[in-house]
């Protein structure tokens, strides 16, 4: 993998610091050395004179489910929901996502070299999340952290879904009961297996995938992304996570910022909120939210929740937030830096540091700024979009 260099560029770091003009080294997939233009090393390899512009880290959004629902595809591209079992913690978004589906392309182009991809919302467990760059033809070689974190939902999304079938489950106590069932099972099983690892005359469990899919979940060694808008269906994420150690994160968390005072440990994957009200959980819905959750120390992401906002449009929903009243700086944290940490891949990504993956963004100007275009993207070194 050759050198590549950025230089004449205003380099947000996401680590505290700012260097007005300066430039970037990747060397064999990292980041290799980075500083002021007034110590510039000269290229051996591909330059780029960036003559202004802004370098950010490559974004990042905390959940999508990009390449489980393809582009303009109906039910044959539709992977995000085993709606067969309201329990289905088995199940591994690496199975289902297709890298060839054209919005990876023009999420990368966009800037956007890493996502969560997640099982969707309809069962209570819905699946293994995976954390992946979005540049690449096989999902095998495209895997940051797998899995990143199980998905569980509350609410009004498994209750839809298995009202129409007349299965349970239909109200939000059974959806907690069927998720609390799945966890006291998986801790049994649990203690079965390491007695039987002591005890030559204690009997191991028989294998049982769903169980053994939840064992890092009680371990701590993943979080519990819970999908939960209102408000009492965030208190109930907490309470499960509280009874069982879970590490949780709260997905979507539309009323969150009316509870900034319960979620100070917590983080929020604030978002979609350039959408309509469809249904009745999201009447707190407003672009205000991941300003005010961050205000309220907080640990904030934004996402748009691709499919349901193209996740190539990332940017617009962080120049909304910002009008609304979140500073440009927590704002661009929200989806580089802080995504990386709710997601555990702040080793590799997230900011603009040595030894990070080198992904990162040049923007024309001021990313604020509409006119300002994306002149160029780096993945993992390699110049993925030139403009």
């Amino acid at each position: 993998m050759g050198q590549i260099l950025i230089k004449n560029a205003r380099l947000l770091t996401m680590d505290g610091k700012t260097i007005e003009n300066g430039w970037i080294l990747s060397k064999n997939k990292k980041f290799f050395a980075l500083g002021d233009m007034s110590c510039c090393p000269a290229a051996e390899g591909e330059s780029i004179n960036a003559a202004g512009g802004w370098v950010l880290p490559g974004l990042i959004d905390a959940h999508s489910h990009i390449g489980l629902y393809e582009d303009s595809l109906g039910y044959e591209g539709a992977d995000g929901n085993e709606d067969t079992d309201p329990a289905t913690p088995q199940l591994r978004a690496l199975d289902g996502v297709n890298p060839m589906d054209a919005a990876f392309r023009e999420a990368l182009e966009a800037g956007v070299t890493a996502v969560l991809v997640s099982p969707g919302s309809a069962n209570p467990i819905g699946g293994q999340i995976i954390a992946m760059k979005t540049a690449g033809r096989r999902v095998d070689d495209m895997i940051l952290k797998e899995p990143a974190a199980m998905k569980f939902a509350l609410g009004e999304n498994p209750k839809s879904v298995y009202h129409d079938k007349d299965e349970t489950p239909v109200t939000r106590m059974a959806t907690a009961a069927i998720i609390r069932e799945q966890l006291l099972l998986a801790q049994e099983y649990r203690t079965r297996k390491e007695k039987a690892d002591i005890d030559n005359d204690a009997d191991a469990p028989d294998f049982d995938m769903k169980l053994e899919a939840l064992l890092p979940v009680l371990r701590g060694e993943i979080p519990a992304h819970f999908h939960a808008h209102r408000e009492d269906d965030i208190f109930t994420a907490l309470r499960i996570c509280n009874e069982f150690g879970l590490k949780p994160v709260i997905i979507h968390g539309t009323s969150g910022h009316l509870i900034t005072d319960f979620l100070k440990h917590v983080p929020v994957v604030s978002g979609p909120f350039l959408t309509d009200r469809s249904k009745p959980e999201l009447r707190h819905l407003t672009e205000c939210a991941p300003g005010m959750l961050t205000r309220g120390d907080v640990l904030t992401a934004i996402t748009v929740d691709h499919p349901e906002f193209p996740l190539r449009l990332l940017m617009d929903a962080v120049r909304a937030a910002v009008r609304s009243g979140m500073e440009e700086e927590d704002a661009l944290r929200a989806v580089t830096i802080n995504p990386a940490r709710i997601a555990g891949i702040d080793a590799r990504v997230g900011s603009l540091a040595v030894g990070k993956d080198a992904d990162c963004v040049l923007y024309s100007g001021n990313p604020f700024d509409y006119k300002s275009v994306v002149c160029a993207v780096l993945c993992d070194g390699s110049i993925v979009y030139r403009r």
